[in-house]
């Protein structure tokens, strides 16, 4: 019999890739044909997000549109973790579901729904999330860098977040299972890892009874196949000594520091249940002990009973901080969360002010940030080469799909994923423009 060709569509933040990845190497060894033409396809899977309502509304467009082109459909990962029951109705071309931690049955849910016609469905109630350490990730994305998903689930209870009852509890996996990765992806040519997990710094809390990230990294910083290890969305309270001496002094880790802090007014931070800590005081010290330390955050504007006042704070907080790279959102009301049940919920109009007015500020910021780099001889990824011969590269300071580009003018034909100092001669608000040095 035939096996069916099997399309991906993924939506999402990084994890989410790392998730859909794995789903395509199970059907690779599974010895399914894999497209990236969703019109070619006899299925296809779209891997969804549901962390808030944009990104629900963009994964529900997507099925609407592959179910209009005909196609059998199965749809994984938080929105049928979220409306299992409700999804089914809504969507009758669904052949299949798969909750965030029964991504592993992929294969058993296609070869029941090629044999039999029937209707697949796992999403466990209580999601607990076991990485598929036996199986080769079929990339959907090549490049010079490559995501590896060093944790899965999250402990806390932040207010406005639905990702515990999606993703349930912490887990990481062994400092063993993730260098090899690591390695075996430098072997095929990755110059740059990205290390992503819910929460980066709690990593190994569950395995060996203690953070274990700075101790990850020293040993990922051995590895001579790769050259730039980066980490991503850090949380402030566990960020201790033991892991600022390992950015500060292991040599592959870029001097980035991604740290969500959510807001800065101390009334807030406990409103959303997060750290309240000494911000000002935390940021003084990454940028005393790791020298060149670009810092990303993101902060929520119009979470419930957000004051005038309280806006102003952050205001004064981002303008003090002048962060390297800085992104806003209005605060999205989700069912299940503590913060649904919150008085003093924001006008949307109120919001949307708050996000353009510190959005605007961290635009000039960025602006002095990168006329500071003008003149600055700075270790830039390259990415790629456009027709016109621009050749594009991402500084230490940028991470993949979120922050800014180098555009690099040069004749020299240079390698995607090597290394190259670069002479930086102007900017823009978030993009700098360079020569090799």
């Amino acid at each position: 019999m035939k096996k069916n060709k099997i399309a991906l569509i993924n939506h999402g933040c990084a994890k989410n890739l790392v998730d859909s990845e794995l789903m395509l190497g199970m059907l690779a060894q599974n010895g399914y044909d894999i497209t990236l033409n969703d019109d070619e396809a006899d299925i296809v899977i779209i891997n969804t997000c549901s962390f808030i309502h944009d990104a629900e509304r963009e994964s529900v467009q997507s099925i609407i549109e592959t179910a209009d082109k005909g196609k059998k459909i199965i749809i994984t990962g938080c929105l049928p973790q979220k409306h299992k029951d409700e999804l089914k109705k809504a969507v009758p071309e669904a052949v299949a579901m798969l909750g965030t931690s029964d991504i592993a049955k992929i294969v058993e849910a296609i070869n029941t729904v090629s044999k039999t016609g029937e209707y697949f469905c796992s999403v466990s109630q209580n999601p607990v999330y076991v990485y598929p350490e036996e199986v080769q990730r079929q990339q959907i994305t090549v490049g010079s860098s490559s995501y590896v998903k060093i944790a899965e689930g999250c402990n806390y209870q932040c207010g406005y977040c639905v990702i515990p009852k999606l993703r349930g509890p912490y887990r990481s996996r062994t400092i063993e299972n993730i260098t090899k990765e690591v390695k075996e992806l430098g072997q095929k040519g990755v110059s740059e890892i990205v290390l992503i997990a819910q929460d980066t710094t709690a990593y190994g809390i569950d395995l060996y009874k203690k953070p274990s990230l700075a101790k990850l990294l020293t040993e990922l910083n051995k590895i001579e196949e790769i050259n730039w290890i980066r980490v991503m969305y850090t949380y402030p309270s566990m960020f201790d000594d033991e892991l600022i001496e390992a950015y500060a002094n292991c040599d592959k880790v870029v001097k980035y520091v991604d740290i969500p802090l959510q807001h800065s007014h101390p009334q807030m931070l406990k409103a959303m249940r997060r750290p309240v800590m000494d911000y000002r005081a935390f940021i003084e010290k990454l940028r005393q002990k790791i020298k060149n330390v670009a810092i990303r955050t993101t902060f929520i504007v119009g979470y419930p009973g957000e004051t005038r006042e309280m806006f102003d704070d952050l205001y004064e907080f981002t303008k003090w901080a002048k962060f390297d790279k800085m992104g806003a959102f209005e605060f999205s009301r989700e069912k299940g969360t503590y913060a649904d049940t919150l008085s003093g919920q924001i006008p949307a109009r109120i919001k949307k002010q708050r996000k353009n007015k510190l959005m605007k500020l961290q635009q000039q910021i960025s602006l002095e940030v990168n006329k500071n780099f003008i003149g600055k001889k700075v270790p830039c990824i390259i990415e790629s080469v456009t027709d016109d011969g621009t050749t594009i590269a991402r500084s230490y300071r940028d991470a993949p799909e979120v922050d800014g580009l180098v555009y690099i003018k040069t004749d020299e034909l240079l390698v995607p994923g090597d290394i190259e100092t670069v002479n930086i001669t102007g900017c823009d608000d978030y993009d700098l423009y360079g020569e090799l040095a």
